[in-house]
């Protein structure tokens, strides 16, 4: 479950005045892959970071050590976001552990190829579960704490396939897609509040959800990307604190999708 905070040295990255303060931010399956390093960006911009993570024990508390290493104000949290219950332990672990969730950052996501014809009921809910439901669960805890302090940001990660379809991903595109749909309507919903919700859609993104990719099959995606490249980690982290800083404060109800061109 939880994991207390050791707050030790300053961050040693960026100045003292760059530095965000008194803000926190709840990244989900921010253990690994472009959620480890939105964890990191955050953490360099002085936010008290909550890393959740489900199956990445290891990869969590490696991260947490890393960051407390370098003066962060970070715990990690084991919850499984498609489960309610354990939601709403997080949110309470949150506010006990830091005072306030300033930012919510729904990453965790689940992925994997399948003919159509194959995709069985049980696969099916499993995608629904954690990458929409998951979602759900997140945003609908945090917003009492939220419209209490009529501020904050939710950012929730889709996927260009949520955006236009992917073969073999129809389970994949169809939960993505109804994340951008959430995020369209709830923006709608919390804009009086003061609550920014908008969506990032990465293009493709060279983390291990890729890796069962063979050589050719790398090469026609870049092919197939006017940038001739992939995107990094890096690069959804910086768009995803971006849409979470005061530089996005009319941002709301957006789907920002770095992707090289792939999409356009």
């Amino acid at each position: 479950m939880g994991r207390k905070l050791d707050l030790r040295k300053k961050w040693k990255g960026g100045r003292e005045s760059t530095m965000e303060k008194n803000k926190t931010v709840l990244i989900t399956g921010g253990a690994k892959g472009i959620g480890a390093a939105i964890s990191k960006k955050f953490a360099e911009k002085g936010y008290c970071v909550l890393i959740n993570y489900w199956k990445s024990q290891d990869g969590a508390i490696a991260l947490e050590k890393q960051l407390l290493e370098a003066g962060a104000k970070v715990a990690i949290f084991k919850a499984d976001v498609s489960k309610r219950a354990q939601v709403e332990q997080m949110m309470a672990f949150c506010l006990k552990t830091f005072g306030s969730l300033d930012v919510l950052v729904n990453n965790a996501g689940l992925a994997y190829t399948s003919l159509f014809d194959t995709i069985s009921e049980e696969e099916w809910n499993e995608i629904m579960d954690v990458n929409l439901k998951g979602t759900f669960n997140c945003c609908q805890a945090v917003l009492p704490s939220l419209l209490r302090q009529k501020s904050g940001s939710i950012i929730n990660i889709s996927s260009i396939w949520g955006m236009v379809g992917g073969a073999c991903e129809v389970h994949y595109s169809a939960a993505k897609a109804g994340v951008i749909g959430l995020t369209k309507a709830l923006a709608k919903e919390l804009g009086p509040s003061n609550i920014g919700v908008n969506c990032v859609a990465p293009g493709i993104i060279k983390t291990d959800m890729i890796s069962n990719l063979n050589q050719e099959e790398f090469d026609d995606l870049i092919a197939n990307t006017p940038m001739q490249k992939m995107g990094s980690p890096d690069d959804v982290a910086n768009t995803v604190y971006f849409l979470a800083s005061e530089a996005a404060g009319f941002f709301t109800g957006q789907i920002i999708s770095p992707n090289g061109g792939f999409v356009i």
